[in-house]
This record gives structure tokens, sequence and C-alpha cells, in this order.
């Protein structure tokens, strides 16, 4: 029997953060807490410590694992007023949307304070929203539909973030 060059280790500890992350998720009501369960799973493996939902969200945290009790939760009624108050506590609002000056998310340069703005299923980022983003990021779509599912865009964001700033 040849050895080989690869082990199967399963489930590595994960990658020491130096500092924690100065990035918030906020999401505009969801249809789906599948969707929301599947984010929080995601800022939980991007060590993203807190994701602010608005609606009637709710997290099946057989699918969020242990980013259910890892990340923190919030619950708001609704989305503007808590994007203009994290604004004035100095984060930039960066928008997951296609919009017509949005930048595609592989020539983006996250600010690394800043707060992911993710709309909801069907409707998007509402203008009110938009109206309060400092960048608007798009994912290119090559084939139909025309956009990705909310958690999976939500995903492909946080992994680019995650990219630039491997230290937190």
């Amino acid at each position: 029997m040849s050895e080989s060059k690869f082990q199967h280790i399963r489930h590595k500890p994960p990658v020491e953060l130096t500092t924690p992350r100065p990035l918030i998720i906020a999401c505009s009501p969801l249809r789906s807490n599948v969707n929301l369960s599947t984010i929080m799973r995601t800022a939980g493996c991007c060590g993203v410590s807190e994701v602010i939902a608005t609606g009637n969200a709710k997290v099946n945290p057989k699918i969020a694992r242990d980013g259910a009790e890892e990340v923190k939760l919030t619950v708001k009624r609704t989305l503007v007023p808590v994007l203009k108050k994290l604004k004035a506590d100095g984060y930039k609002l960066v928008g997951l949307e296609q919009t017509t000056n949005s930048s595609g998310l592989g020539d983006y340069q996250f600010p690394h304070k800043c707060v992911l703005v993710i709309g909801s299923e069907r409707e998007g980022l509402g203008q009110d929203s938009l109206d309060l983003l400092d960048a608007v990021v798009e994912i290119p779509v090559w084939g139909l539909p025309f956009s990705y599912n909310v958690a999976t865009a939500t995903s492909m964001c946080l992994y680019q973030y995650c990219v630039q700033y491997p230290a937190g």
C-alpha cells in the first residue's frame, strides 16, 4: 500500500483572528428562514460577530449550526433606521445588489469597517436603503436565473471580504 502525501483531516480548527472583524451583516426582511439560517452559518465560519435581521426573522439551529450560538442575531422592525445609526457610528455601508453603478465583486476593495447590506429574495434592496449606501457590489451572472440565491450571494461576498482581510 502506498503512502499518500495528503492526509485526510476532518474539521480542522478555525484560523485564529488577530482582531475581531469590523463587519456586520444587515438584512432586509427575508422570506425564507433557511436563507437567514445559512447566512448565520456562513457568518460564523467567516468570524463575523453580528447579523442584524429585520422583519419576522427566525433561525433554524440545525441549518445555522454553530453560527446560531457564535453569531449575535439582532432583530429590528425595519432596516433604514439601523443603517442610519451604523453609518453615524462610522461604518461604511456596502449593498449587495445589481444597480446601474454597482462594482463587480471581483474588482471591489471592501472598507475594513463596513456593513454588508443584503436585500430580500425577490425585491432586493429598496430605494430608501440604496440612498444610504456608500457603495454597491454585484456578482456577475453568466446564465439564468439573473441572480444568485441571497444566502449564496452573501456567502460569496463574505468570502471575498475574508480574502481581503484574512487576519480580522
